[in-house]
């Protein structure tokens, strides 16, 4: 049977916070287990002398292809987004968005992964996390939808990243279609609901105690997103399933709970083989 789909993967990283050289090492373990097609990395860190780049680390162990860009300075180096893939990766580019700051800068990275399937376009980014800054990610996922709008329209578009709030905000409900921001109405599909309606999909939760770091935080609440452009008439763009990931902790030398980061992440499966209309693959 044909393949028909890619495997989609995001997750912040969380930096160099905790025992991060143990972290990655278990996020490469996981991606080596979910074996997916393109990744969308946030809080990647890049410190000469101390920290490596962690996405060309992950990346280059597993003989695939990344795309960097920094979004803030930090401690002598840089914390970025990053897109890493099984496939080659061809032009690239980031955006600013509304708010950014020099102590706390918020950019979409974009990517053009040239896969089984053909050029497809995915993008990552990370919006401002205060709970109380709904109006500043309104902003945001509005400059967002206008770079994936500006990259094409010849195939279904993957947008993923930690978007730092809740599916009944009105920023997920714009990009859901169900709210207007600025006079416009858009409809991306949320991958986690499409395969689990009604399902909370945590990915910032209690039970993972790398959060208490952030105390003052609100927990048990899904920030972590994979969204898809509507399906096509030929099916490309339909999600055949998302899951919870990197919510298993391993086990550190002290004994203590060892988690990927202080974020879950989320796994997608989309479809991107066309059916001939009257056809249907397995």
């Amino acid at each position: 049977m044909t393949p028909k789909h890619l495997r989609f993967v995001t997750l912040n990283l969380w930096g160099e916070n905790g025992p991060w050289e143990a972290r990655l090492a278990q996020v490469g373990a996981e991606l080596d287990r979910l074996s997916p097609d393109v990744v969308a990395l946030q809080e990647v860190r890049e410190v000469p002398g101390r920290v490596p780049n962690q996405a060309a680390a992950l990346a280059g162990a597993r003989g695939w292809h990344h795309v960097f860009s920094p979004s803030t300075a930090w401690g002598g180096g840089h914390e970025g987004l990053a897109l890493i893939s099984r496939f080659p990766i061809g032009d690239h580019d980031w955006r600013p968005l509304p708010h950014s700051t020099e102590t706390e800068g918020r950019i979409v990275l974009s990517a053009r992964i040239d896969s089984k399937f053909g050029a497809i376009w995915a993008h990552t980014t990370h919006l401002s996390y205060r709970e109380n800054e709904g109006l500043k990610r309104e902003d945001q996922v509005q400059v967002v939808d206008d770079v994936v709008t500006a990259h094409g329209n010849d195939s279904p578009h993957v947008v993923m990243g930690d978007f730092n709030t809740v599916p009944e905000s009105d920023e997920i409900r714009w990009l859901t279609g169900l709210c207007t921001l600025g006079g416009r109405r858009i409809a991306y599909q949320d991958a986690w609901a499409v395969a689990h309606p009604a399902e909370p999909g945590t990915t910032w939760t209690r039970q993972n105690p790398y959060t208490e770091r952030m105390f003052w935080l609100r927990r048990d609440r899904r920030l972590d997103y994979i969204f898809v452009t509507p399906v096509r008439r030929d099916r490309r763009g339909t999600v055949l399933g998302a899951e919870v990931a990197f919510d298993e902790p391993a086990v550190s030398p002290s004994g203590e709970p060892l988690y990927a980061s202080d974020h879950f992440g989320v796994v997608a499966d989309v479809q991107f083989l066309s059916e001939p209309p009257g056809e249907r693959t397995g």
